[in-house]
């Protein structure tokens, strides 16, 4: 059965210079709209006093400063190897999604105190009108930049992109929150409304870390594609029957990069041409579906190899047919 690597998203399945391109468009979406609403949120706020307003424009800057974090690490990690960088550029999306998660880690902090200390002494809020107007052009604003970064992640599975979408999902049910905080100030004289709306905010900010780093994490630590993806390189890999066997397979994604290692069992008569032949064939059969991958490949006489490799695992070597 033919596959379409189109047909999930995942580090791999486009070239990096596809990523990089709409990887690309998602970035500036998101350069803009921070921009936009750091600077409204600013002035409202001057307008208002709204402690909650304060804390939705805190966030919106740092969500601008992880969006320049962002638009630089998707380039960076889709440029091609180098001299000093034998694997690629792939992890720096990954230590950009790292700095996300500090960065909404502090804000979520800092969210907490201030929370605290308004649900304790309220403030009256001011200018209440534009306190809303702000919130829903921020609101508007940060649907139509998910709908940009959520097909952006459809195609590249993107962790930055993943990581920087996080940032406004957060900040949409903030800003919700903070105009509920707002209408029950102003309309129902409810004024630590403002402040718990604030405490709200910095719980859903430390979950959107947690979220955040644990998934960048899973990139820098190397951690295995998923089971479903590893039985698909399987597949096209044993859909040739002159592979008798495949065995000690390692994947592992570096942003829009994936590397793909394992031993491949053969005839142990077949001819050095004839298996290099069956490693490139595979190799192809791979890189249809895995465009952006780096595959290793150790063909095996199969039943005809002493153990061989490292004990990585902490168990003894394989043999040629995945024995021991």
């Amino acid at each position: 059965m033919p596959h379409d690597h189109h047909s999930a998203a995942g580090p791999g399945r486009l070239k990096p210079s596809e990523a990089r391109k709409i990887s690309g468009a998602a970035t500036w979406a998101s350069l803009s709209v921070a921009l936009i609403l750091t600077v409204a949120k600013g002035v409202v706020w001057y307008m208002s006093g709204s402690v909650a307003l304060l804390a939705s424009m805190a966030d919106s800057l740092l969500d601008l400063t992880a969006s320049l974090t962002v638009f630089f690490a998707v380039r960076y990690a889709a440029e091609p190897a180098d001299a000093e960088h034998r694997f690629g550029h792939g992890k720096a999306e990954a230590f950009a999604s790292i700095l996300q998660a500090m960065l909404v880690a502090v804000s979520a902090a800092l969210l907490l105190r201030e929370g605290v200390a308004h649900t304790i002494n309220p403030v009256t809020i001011e200018a209440s009108g534009w306190a809303l107007g702000v919130m829903t052009l921020s609101i508007a604003l940060t649907l139509g930049l998910l709908i940009i970064q959520t097909r952006a992640i459809a195609k590249t599975g993107s962790v930055a992109i993943e990581g920087d979408r996080a940032h406004y999902l957060t900040d949409l049910g903030a800003n919700i929150a903070v105009m509920a905080g707002i209408a029950g100030s102003v309309f129902f004289g409810l004024e630590r409304l403002d402040g718990l709306a604030a405490l709200a905010v910095a719980v859903w900010l430390a979950h959107a870390a947690w979220q955040v780093a644990r998934k960048a994490l899973d990139q820098l630590m190397d951690r295995e594609l998923p089971d479903t993806e590893r039985e698909e390189i399987r597949t096209l890999v044993e859909a040739d029957p002159r592979i008798l066997d495949i065995h000690d397979l390692r994947t592992r994604a570096a942003g829009p990069l994936v590397h793909i290692q394992f031993h491949m069992a053969l005839d142990p008569d077949m001819s050095l041409a004839d298996a290099h032949k069956v490693l490139v064939d595979a190799e192809n059969r791979l890189l249809a579906v895995y465009p952006a991958a780096d595959i290793l490949i150790h063909a095996d006489p199969h039943g005809a190899a002493e153990p061989h490799g490292a004990a990585f695992f902490g168990g003894e070597a394989e043999t040629a047919d995945g024995g021991h």
